[in-house]
């Protein structure tokens, strides 16, 4: 199918003229926005700002042509449910993207910085602090080419004071052009999104969080940034604070949430000890209208760029603030979240007779959750890694993975995969023909919608199946034949004893 482009041109250029605002006592144009970044973040919200903000011009600028070329076809870089209806209803009258980061600079007064942050590799801090050179790289960039004052807006993820590092950056730089003085005034704006329901988030976010500097100038900036979310979000949900409790908020969100899975996991494996089933506890105590429902499905656990990151981040801010006792506690998050991974992979092999040498594996699902093409962090990386480890053959289907976007996780966190023990499927039939067991990784909608009783006439006996997401229908399941083995519950009596024997 032939893609249709569209260039990276501005309205002037396309005969759709833009009006002039200028803020009376910052002296900032309010008529254009550039971000730097074109990710998962920075593509959604800038394209989430067009269509609510018709009067404002976007820009998202990035180096990477490749990513940059997408976003202007019909086959957008990510994949996020609504996101390509809003691009292209927007993209060519407001929304444009392009890699020239110095005419987006110097064409816009509010600059959102939505670049990546990854976890350190080297050095200190190693594994567990964030590796700030994108930001500083923004920073930089933007000194070099701004030719007048700016609002600099963090919306990547970064740790506490993060702020004070990028205004020092800045401020070393303030004589531009022509020894002309500048100002710029840093706000944080940290993103709430959860991938797969990122547009709707954006549509009706929770609450917007604005933190700034506490001077008449800086509450001016976060007003500025206040009057371009009130476009549709309700004043009362736009809240407003200081820069160093806003940066810290996005991390303690990212921890408490993942503290829910972490917490439930625990009790899952309770509960597998003990005959009781942690669907319902989960259900008993999510009526419990202090602890509420959410995030507490027992699962392989939690994954995506955001939790592990984010809550290592601030155990190694804990550990250099001299707490290690809060920093240990944090730890015991992201341990437990390895553990029940490497529980359910091992059993997975005990249950196959202690041995998946040269067996196929039927693998449903690699992204970290459905409704998303995000591979990053994602469980099923450790648990196909210790799978092929232990010989298994893996035959793989998700509906919206690429396996190179698969080879490139692995190759990050150092995991050789050989090709041969690796292997995507075009559908979820190819993969389980001839299978030894499935392993259901990914809570894919359409995995509750597949006949299993054709899977199970095609799979080799006896047939194992491992829900690793607690999504299937097991009674229904083990009446077709299959082993089940899922999170929370006891085995049944039946089909282990049976096979034990």
């Amino acid at each position: 199918q032939e893609q249709v482009c569209f260039p990276s041109h501005s309205p002037a250029q396309s005969g759709t003229p833009a009006t002039m605002t200028t803020h009376e006592r910052l002296g900032i144009r309010l008529n254009k926005v550039c971000c730097i970044g074109a990710g998962y973040v920075g593509g959604p919200t800038m394209a989430t700002i067009a269509k609510k903000c018709p009067n404002i011009q976007v820009n998202i600028v990035d180096l990477n042509e490749a990513r940059i070329k997408a976003w202007n076809t019909a086959d957008l870089p990510i994949y996020e449910p609504g996101l390509k209806e809003i691009v292209e209803e927007c993209r060519g009258k407001n929304l444009f993207f392009s890699t020239d980061v110095k005419k987006g600079i110097e064409d816009a007064d509010i600059i959102f910085a939505s670049v990546n942050t990854p976890t350190k590799i080297q050095g200190m801090g190693k594994g567990r602090a964030a590796d700030l050179r994108y930001i500083e790289s923004v920073g930089r960039t933007i000194a070099e080419y701004a030719t007048g004052s700016k609002i600099v807006i963090e919306k990547s993820t970064v740790p506490v004071k993060t702020a004070e590092a990028l205004e020092l950056v800045l401020l070393a730089n303030a004589r531009g052009p022509g020894d002309k003085e500048r100002k710029f005034w840093i706000l944080s704006n940290p993103e709430f999104l959860a991938e797969g329901t990122a547009m709707k988030d954006l549509d009706k976010p929770d609450r917007v969080l604005i933190g700034g500097p506490e001077t008449p100038e800086g509450f001016d900036a976060v007003n500025v940034l206040v009057d371009i979310y009130a476009h549709w979000v309700p004043r009362a949900q736009i809240l407003t604070t200081n820069l160093w409790s806003s940066e810290l908020s996005k991390l303690v969100a990212n921890a408490m949430l993942a503290q829910r899975v972490s917490s439930i996991n625990s009790i899952a494996r309770l509960c597998e000890q003990t005959g009781a089933d942690v669907g319902e506890v989960s259900r008993a105590i999510g009526h419990d209208s202090r602890i509420g429902p959410k995030f507490l499905q027992a699962s392989i656990g939690f994954g995506g760029s955001c939790f592990q990151k984010d809550i290592l981040n601030l155990v190694y801010i804990c550990e250099q603030h001299g707490l290690p006792e809060v920093a240990q506690y944090w730890q015991s998050v992201v341990d437990m979240n390895e553990h029940q991974k490497h529980n359910f992979t091992k059993r997975i092999i005990t249950k196959m007779f202690n041995t998946v040498t040269n067996k196929k594996i039927a693998i449903l699902g690699f992204a970290f959750k459905k409704d998303t093409g995000d591979v990053r962090e994602t469980p099923a990386l450790s648990v196909c890694q210790m799978l092929v480890e232990d010989g298994a053959v893996l035959h793989v289907y998700d509906p919206k993975v690429q396996r190179s976007d698969a080879m490139k996780e692995f190759a990050d966190h150092g995991y050789k995969i050989p090709d041969d023990k690796f292997i995507f499927m075009s559908s979820a039939e190819a993969a389980i023909d001839g299978a030894h067991c499935i392993v259901v990784l990914t809570e894919w909608d359409e995995f509750k919608t597949y006949d299993y009783q054709k899977f199970y006439e095609k799979m080799m006996k006896p047939a194992f199946l491992f829900d690793g997401r607690n999504m299937l229908n097991h009674v229904e399941l083990e009446k077709l034949g299959f082993d089940v083995s899922t999170i929370g519950k006891a085995s049944p009596a039946g089909h282990s004893a049976k096979y034990a024997a």
